[in-house]
């Protein structure tokens, strides 16, 4: 009962941490990714769709991104999604393809973006904490129903508390990674 709570443990806080890169793959560092748009929801037939699924984005040349949509009558709500993001980018459209050209990062900016990584690191730090909170609970619900003993429950716990810490440094070492990345001129 104790490993079957620990492996689901360590399946949400996994989750938890490939959310956070999922998240992260998204914040401008100066190079072009196709991840900075993959996501971008684009106003498709009065319906949210993910601008992967509407269109090729491919990197022609290091700080720049060229979307090919796979059905061209999208090119102007594409170009209209980009405008609206919080990417601060204007797109170039040449009829049949968009190209984004990425500026250098300001000193200023890149300080902003890596106060943002910092705080998506603690919301997944958190995220983390709540699954722990959530399966201490469950232990305690086991041994008060006699499922299981005091002795397994503090084992339980000290098992759960390893594993937290296990990950907490593993979502530091992501933030980090991420932030050098967007420090680097």
């Amino acid at each position: 009962m104790i490993k079957e709570t620990l492996k689901e443990a360590e399946t949400r806080m996994k989750g938890a941490i490939q959310s956070l890169e999922d998240d992260l793959s998204g914040i401008r560092t100066g190079r072009a990714s196709p991840a900075l748009v993959e996501r971008l929801q684009v106003e498709y037939y009065g319906a949210p769709t993910p601008l992967q699924q509407l269109a090729s984005i491919s990197v022609p040349e290091p700080r720049q991104l060229m979307i090919r949509p796979f059905d061209s009558s999208t090119i102007k709500v594409i170009e209209k999604a980009i405008l609206a993001s919080e990417l601060g980018l204007t797109p170039n459209n040449d009829g049949k393809a968009i190209r984004l050209n990425l500026p250098p990062l300001t000193e200023e900016r890149r300080r902003d973006l890596a106060k943002v990584v910092h705080n998506r690191a603690e919301d997944g730090r958190v995220a983390i904490r709540n699954v722990r909170r959530d399966l201490v609970k469950d232990l305690r619900e086991f041994e008060h129903e006699k499922m299981i003993s005091e002795d397994d429950r503090k084992h339980g716990e000290e098992e759960l508390q390893k594993l937290t810490d296990q990950m907490i440094k593993q979502i530091d070492a992501v933030a980090d990674r991420k932030q050098k990345e967007i420090m680097e001129v």
